[in-house]
C-alpha cells in the first residue's frame, strides 16, 4: 500500500504493507538511521520517536497505524526549542557513553520537557522509565534533562 507521511517536515511516500513496523519504514525504506532498533517489543525506548509530538515507540507501531500524524526522528528534533536544550545539555555534560540507546532518551527528555517544561526527580522517574541505558548513565541523563529545563 501508499502511504503519504510527513517525516521531520518533509513529505514522502512509502510502498510498504500496512503492518509494518514504523521503524524500519524510517530505517530501511527512508533512510534515517538515527532511530534504533533495540528489543521489538516497545520495552527498552530505543526506538523512541514522535507522532505528533508525542513519544511513541516505532518498533510496535504499523505504518497503517500514523496517518496524517507528523512523524520527527532524532534527526530532526533539535530543530524545536525543547528538542535544542536537550541536544545540548546531553552534549554539555557528556551524558553519551555507548551511545546505542540516545536517540531514544533524546526523543523521550524532549517530549518530557514539551509537556513539563519544569519536571520535578518524579517526572523524570515516570517519564523516563521505559527507556533503558545499558550502560547506566542515568544520574547524567537526569542531570541533562534538568538543566534544560533551566535553559
Amino acid at each position: 500500500m501508499k502511504f503519504d507521511l510527513k517525516i521531520n517536515g518533509t513529505a514522502r511516500q512509502v510502498d510498504v504493507p500496512e503492518d509494518m513496523p514504523l521503524l524500519w519504514v524510517l530505517r530501511d525504506v527512508v533512510g534515517l538511521t538515527g532511530t534504533k532498533f533495540g528489543c521489538g517489543i516497545a520495552q527498552c525506548g530505543a526506538c523512541t520517536v514522535h507522532l505528533d509530538g508525542e513519544a511513541i515507540r516505532s518498533c510496535v507501531t504499523p505504518i497503517g497505524t500514523v496517518g496524517s500524524a507528523e512523524i520527527t526522528t532524532i534527526e530532526a528534533v533539535g530543530g524545536s526549542p525543547e528538542g535544542e536544550k536537550i541536544q545540548n545539555a546531553w552534549l554539555d555534560l557528556e551524558v553519551v557513553q555507548c551511545g546505542y540507546c540516545q536517540s531514544g532518551q533524546i526523543m523521550q527528555a524532549t517530549a518530557l520537557l514539551r509537556a513539563t517544561p519544569k519536571p520535578t526527580d518524579a517526572d523524570i522517574d515516570d517519564a523516563m522509565a521505559g527507556n533503558i541505558c545499558r550502560c547506566g548513565t542515568y544520574p547524567r541523563i537526569r542531570a541533562a534533562i534538568k538543566s534544560a529545563a533551566e535553559a
